[in-house]
């Protein structure tokens, strides 16, 4: 009998879907966002984006999130899972959150 697989995931998952923008290799590409912790994000992407690879994106976390209002965030991060399995083609990527900055209200 297998064992159980352990969770290892160290912060609290948010299920947000809201549209975030995604730069890597010079390019700007729109995603879909999935879920959000303090230390990680995922989202689903239309184009192919290597496992490794640094990536940068800004999202708004909402009050349901914050307990406050809304706040911008601007992140740079790494590519650490590519999941193609996805019915409608597209690709679940997570990346680790490696630096933020809160950004002004605009």
């Amino acid at each position: 009998m297998a064992e159980p697989q352990q969770e290892k995931r160290g912060a609290r998952r948010f299920p947000l879907r809201v549209p975030v923008s995604v730069d890597s290799d010079n390019t700007t590409r729109p995603a879909q966002l999935r879920d959000v912790s303090a230390r990680g994000i995922c989202f689903f992407l239309e184009t192919e984006v290597a496992q490794g690879s640094q990536i940068g994106f800004t999202l708004t976390l909402p009050p349901e999130i914050t307990l406050t209002e809304s706040i911008r965030v601007q992140c740079k991060g790494r590519v650490v899972r590519v999941d193609n399995g996805q019915a409608d083609g597209k690709l679940a990527v997570a990346a680790v959150i490696e630096e933020y900055e809160f950004l002004p209200e605009a």
